[in-house]
């Protein structure tokens, strides 16, 4: 059975401080429109810069992961994106009018019930899963990390950390499906050694640190005059040495708290991949650096099999679905401006078409003569054209319509096109066509190879008969 998308039914916010830079923040999670995804909004800068929630915008991974976009960061996000994946989700805006997601009592446990509070609601679109097709195997000798991602039909996570501590010892923690997170993992809070904690207490990189936040692992010899001066720095009586050898500010709630923590970490990393998972990811000693590769390696991955989907074999002795005679009959361009010979397929949310390449075209004329290259200009008229059939596929009367471009972006043109190729466009919308807008994305292939691919925005627009091309 297909799974729908899900949101969340209102707004909520939680309220808390960043825990590197002490900011007091808010943070709003709010409803968003299907195929939106997870984004970040910075409220407190001019133009409320999005930031997507997405693995190639990491910028940095020194103490926790922090993304950018449109000139605004926002870091820590891990806790926060875990709660999201925790909690089955698909489409959040975030705003948050600081730059570090609150770091509450250090787990995600906070977030998740705050989620929980106004309820979530199925949407009308069914949700996409990665499902891994193969092994997918991250390693850094120097760390000694290895995380490798294996098929399988849910969403099952393996963590092992050791730190050669001979308090913390070697740890392992297991979930066999995400549904276990929130009684599993998400009180589960982060954890600090002693020196670490010294050293970012000394360079004034923990501003909104607080014993209430942490698990500290004692890995050294202290004196009680070192407890003394931690203890007035947090605004504390007394602070000891609990026999679990972690100083007593707190209690674990579980044996194996640090490596549920670790887990924890890796799920929020990896929802920056931008997809539901279906896979075991089996990872040891990961950290947030690992964590971010290891999911870029598997956004390539993604990227390969939706290529691998976008890829149609075209046989031209197929009947195809519109002939250019149907096309003509829905679209206004005419020669020497229509570029699409056939339509193959059509639903509700995408289309495929085609165009045949010949060098009796006119712009070869002038377009490089000598060595003729299909203009780029063309390839994405072409595919807009394509992505035209699609939109006005939504209406009665296609005829009384006309699209226009609002924006282009995302354009890469990946090889040459020459005379005697025939491109194939596959154009999907990103999310519904609501007050006219349309958001595409197109793919242009010759054989096994894409040549060009974009992003497009338009909108269709209602016109006379008289204004209609002909």
């Amino acid at each position: 059975m297909n799974v729908k998308q899900k949101t969340i039914k209102s707004e909520v916010s939680v309220h808390g401080v960043g825990l590197h830079t002490g900011a007091s923040v808010t943070l709003t999670f709010c409803p968003a429109p299907e195929n939106h995804g997870f984004k970040f909004q910075r409220t407190d800068l001019p133009g409320q810069p999005i930031i997507d929630a997405d693995c190639d915008n990491v910028t940095d991974t020194a103490r926790g992961t922090t993304i950018t976009q449109n000139g605004a960061s926002i870091s820590t996000v891990e806790h926060v994106m875990a709660s999201l994946v925790g909690m089955d989700l698909d489409n959040i805006l975030m705003k948050l009018d600081g730059p570090e997601t609150p770091i509450m009592d250090g787990s995600a446990i906070l977030f998740v019930e705050a989620l929980e509070s106004v309820g979530l609601v199925n949407q009308s679109i069914d949700r996409e899963y990665f499902q891994i097709p193969h092994n997918i195997t991250y390693t850094d000798a120097e760390r000694k990390v290895e995380i490798v991602a294996m098929p399988l039909e849910d969403y099952r996570f393996t963590c092992m950390i050791d730190y050669n501590s001979p308090v913390l010892g070697s740890q392992h923690a297991v979930i066999s499906n995400i549904a276990e997170f929130k009684s599993a993992i998400a009180s589960c809070r982060t954890f600090c050694f002693l020196h670490e904690l010294e050293y970012q207490l000394k360079n004034n990189l923990i501003k909104g640190g607080d014993l209430n936040n942490a698990i500290v692992i004692v890995d050294k010899e202290v004196t009680r005059d070192e407890l003394d001066h931690l203890a007035k720095i947090f605004h504390r009586e007394k602070i000891d040495v609990a026999p679990q050898g972690i100083l007593n500010n707190m209690e674990l709630r579980y044996q194996n708290e640090p490596a549920r923590h670790k887990l924890l970490d890796m799920i929020g990393d990896l929802a920056l991949v931008g997809m539901h998972i279906k896979g075991h990811i089996m990872a040891a000693r990961p950290g947030h650096a690992a964590n971010i590769a290891f999911a870029k390696k598997i956004k390539a991955a993604i990227k390969k099999e939706k290529n691998k989907k976008v890829q149609h074999v075209y046989d031209p002795a197929v009947k195809p679905l519109y002939d250019v005679m149907q096309i003509m009959d829905i679209l206004p361009h005419r020669q020497p401006f229509l570029f699409i010979d056939k339509i193959l397929e059509l639903s509700k949310t995408h289309v495929v078409g085609v165009k045949n390449v010949t060098m009796n075209e006119e712009f070869f004329k002038g377009h490089f003569p000598g060595a003729p290259v299909l203009p780029g200009v063309i390839q994405i008229e072409a595919m807009a054209q394509t992505g035209g059939i699609l939109v006005l596929s939504t209406v009665p009367d296609p005829r009384n319509y006309l699209t226009y471009f609002l924006k282009i972006d995302k354009v890469r043109f990946r090889a040459q096109v020459l005379p005697g190729d025939t491109i194939v466009f596959r154009c999907d919308l990103m999310e519904p066509i609501r007050r006219g807008i349309a958001q595409m994305k197109g793919v242009g292939m010759v054989g096994e190879k894409i040549v060009v691919e974009a992003e497009m925005m338009a909108q269709i627009s209602k016109v006379k008969d008289s204004e209609r091309i002909s």
